[in-house]
């Protein structure tokens, strides 16, 4: 399951830099994730790194897209086709 940003997001920007998948952006009034590069940090560490650093935890699992850990695997490769998993 991608993760999306709540309106609890107070635009620190902490969260942008920490993303190894460059999924997160500034938005208007708050950050953003774009669902189709977020793997839940999935290939490179074992928590949501977005989550680990944001001081109001404002990243949480998007219900409307939902995956396996297997399809996070595979949107890692697909991005990352140079890297192997950690």
């Amino acid at each position: 399951m991608a993760f999306t940003i709540s309106d609890e997001c107070i635009s620190c920007g902490s969260c942008e830099a920490e993303c190894p998948n460059e999924a997160i952006s500034e938005g208007d009034d708050l950050f953003i994730i774009d669902a189709s590069k977020c793997t839940e940090c999935v290939g490179f560490f074992d928590t949501q790194q977005c989550l680990d650093v944001c001081p109001v935890e404002a990243p949480m699992a998007d219900p409307d897209n939902e995956e396996t850990e297997e399809e996070l695997l595979a949107k890692f490769r697909a991005l990352h086709p140079d890297k192997e998993p950690a």
